[in-house]
């Protein structure tokens, strides 16, 4: 690709502009990286929103997708899962960008990417994980994730002070030994159905989506992808702590309706806010003072 091709920006995006749009904002609402790359993320997403040239430029992104690249390799080996998937949609976009059919390449690129993410998620916990067909990652999870603890009293049936001992059971002090008297682990009824929940729920719902999005229309017809899609953001963000990834599916999900798809458009964009509702207000915590 020339220099030319680089900074020359694409005249009609179609659905596509929603996606950077939305794309930018994610990062401007949850900017990654050290302070060496950090500003550098910050400033071309705000410039993306400010200045069409810039968002329609296949340099942007491409430069955008090394400098969270450059974000992963500094945090190496523990970057945050969706990191990736952001550095792989920011050059899939930069791609798009500089191509023939723009439209083209960047639904066919959104749907590769929200099957394989869903595909890969489906193989580590029903066949490489050995702590989540039993139930061990949410039953851990629920009660050891600070991030996860207003919705966890709310529907787990916990008082805030067994929550508390349960920490204490599962993380003792170092040094501190368990005695018969000491904190025992309570896992009222409530609690265990809301772990089978959540652990077949989230396998069943991320198959149904890898499916839906990697099979031909003959199999899976196109108006199951959205809904599934949307069905699981919906769901899930409002207890996993990472509205950022939600942010990303929904971005690629709407890019892959057709210009007609209006209907379905809109509500991914409903979505993307609904996630933003979910990561900035504390709802768990509003029921349970009610």
């Amino acid at each position: 690709m020339s220099i030319k091709a680089l900074i020359k920006p694409v005249s009609d995006l179609g659905p596509g502009e929603i996606a950077l749009r939305l794309t930018a904002i994610a990062l401007l609402l949850r900017p990654t990286g050290p302070w060496s790359v950090r500003p550098v993320i910050i400033a071309l997403a705000a410039l993306v929103l400010l200045v069409p040239v810039v968002m329609r430029a296949p340099a942007t992104w491409f430069a955008l997708s090394g400098l969270v690249t450059a974000r992963i390799i500094w945090d190496w080996p523990i970057p945050d899962n969706h990191l990736y998937l952001l550095a792989y949609w920011c050059l899939a976009l930069a791609l798009a960008l500089g191509s023939s059919n723009c439209q083209r390449v960047l639904s066919a690129s959104s749907r590769l990417l929200i099957g394989l993410v869903f595909l890969m998620a489906v193989v580590w916990k029903a066949g490489l994980s050995t702590d989540y067909l039993d139930g061990r990652f949410f039953r851990v999870t629920l009660l050891t994730d600070p991030r996860f603890e207003d919705p966890t009293l709310l529907l787990g049936g916990l008082t805030a002070n067994q929550l508390h001992n349960n920490r204490h059971y599962l993380e003792p002090a170092e040094g501190s030994k368990r005695t018969p008297d000491g904190p025992t682990l309570v896992e009222p009824p409530p609690f265990r159905r809301l772990v089978v929940l959540l652990t077949w729920g989230a396998l069943i719902t991320e198959g149904l989506v890898a499916a839906s999005w990697l099979l031909s229309f003959a199999v899976w017809p196109l108006n199951l992808r959205h809904p599934l899609l949307l069905m699981f953001c919906a769901g899930t963000y409002a207890f996993a702590p990472v509205a950022g990834f939600g942010w990303l599916l929904l971005a690629m999900g709407l890019v892959s309706c057709p210009p007609e798809r209006r209907v379905w458009r809109a509500a991914y964009i409903a979505a993307w806010i609904l996630v933003l509702l979910y990561a900035e207000v504390p709802w768990a915590q509003m029921l349970l003072d009610v």
